[in-house]
């Protein structure tokens, strides 16, 4: 691949990726909205506020200015938050090459118009969407930036292309695998944030094992119906994309969508869990949008519903769980 890769975000999982790239061996320089961080990167190759123990390869470079990031850039990474993505990318967008392949680590879904990251970038860049290629997976990025062996998914439409950023981020700690189903990817990535939410309000409630596993399962389960009516393979859920990603973002500490729903669980109010964390919980803003898609399309998702009462609605925990509860029986059925 000739020229650099432009990575669009100095967070945790936008640092982590370029220095998969670079391991790759890649020359990547990443856009940093604060010049400070983007001086620090490009001077003592540490982000200070994101990984700040990971020393970057010598292949990163970092700048403040995003048309000095993507000029030249064949591939560009978006690692912004998705609510912020439409804004930043008509910005951007003027600056980029004609044949770029985009590549979206954003898992969310859009609050207003209901669209997916790979859609939302298709319209506001106005590219063909076999130009987007989306990367999803169980991808913790303190665990990959200390270059423990982790997988993920690289979905396109363009094979070519799906190959062309599997073969740019294979090193011996991450393996990549290509799969053409864009719309399974992106919304096991989004519903699992919400999913995660639920899971992290169960542990603070002091609930055990039984409990956790049935919001696995059944958010799994939710997720997957929302897939199908949208076209996507259900294959794609049993994958590293779906339950992968669900159980890493579910079972593990260090997920912030698990972290933020300690908070919850433990009687905060939004507000507060948003000051403890200090991190962005895609799912609290997403749950609006993916709750506003299945009723749309006629799906069920009441752990989505619940959710978003918490979050939005100031609803008790308590009442949520007898909500979910309390619904009429009926046949575990995956049709």
């Amino acid at each position: 691949m000739s020229g650099h890769v432009a990575v669009l975000g100095a967070g945790s999982w936008g640092t982590a990726f370029a220095k998969i790239l670079a391991d790759a061996g890649r020359d990547v320089t990443i856009w940093a909205r604060r010049r400070p961080v983007a001086e620090a990167i490009r001077t003592r190759r540490r982000n200070p506020d994101y990984l700040p123990e990971l020393l970057l390869p010598e292949l990163v470079t970092a700048t403040g200015d995003a048309a000095e990031a993507i000029t030249g850039a064949e591939v560009v990474v978006l690692a912004v938050p998705s609510q912020t993505l439409r804004g930043n990318l008509a910005d951007w967008s003027g600056h980029l090459a004609p044949d770029a392949t985009l590549v979206s680590l954003m898992k969310g879904i859009e609050l207003g118009t209901t669209r997916r990251m790979s859609e939302v970038i298709v319209e506001t860049a106005g590219v063909t969407a076999d130009q987007v290629v989306v990367v999803s997976g169980p991808n913790l990025a303190p665990e990959i930036a200390a270059e423990q062996p982790a997988a993920t998914v690289v979905a396109g439409t363009d094979a070519r292309r799906a190959a062309l950023v599997q073969s740019s981020i294979r090193t011996p700690y991450f393996r990549p695998y290509t799969n053409d189903d864009v719309i399974g990817c992106e919304l096991g990535g989004a519903v699992k944030n919400v999913i995660a939410l639920a899971y992290g309000i169960a542990t603070s409630m002091g609930f055990g094992d039984n409990t956790r596993a049935m919001l696995m399962t059944r958010g799994l389960a939710e997720t997957a119906r929302l897939g199908v009516a949208l076209g996507a393979d259900p294959i794609t859920f049993a994958g590293l994309a779906g339950m992968g990603d669900l159980v890493a973002s579910c079972s593990s500490p260090l997920a912030r969508n698990r972290t933020f729903g300690e908070h919850l669980g433990r009687g905060e109010t939004l507000e507060q869990a948003q000051a403890a964390t200090r991190q962005t919980a895609e799912g609290v803003k997403s749950c609006l949008a993916i709750r506003d898609l299945a009723r749309a399309h006629g799906v069920e998702m009441p752990i989505t519903e619940q959710i978003e009462r918490i979050c939005h609605e100031g609803m008790d925990p308590r009442l949520a769980v007898d909500a979910l509860m309390s619904r009429t029986a009926k046949p575990e059925s995956y049709e």
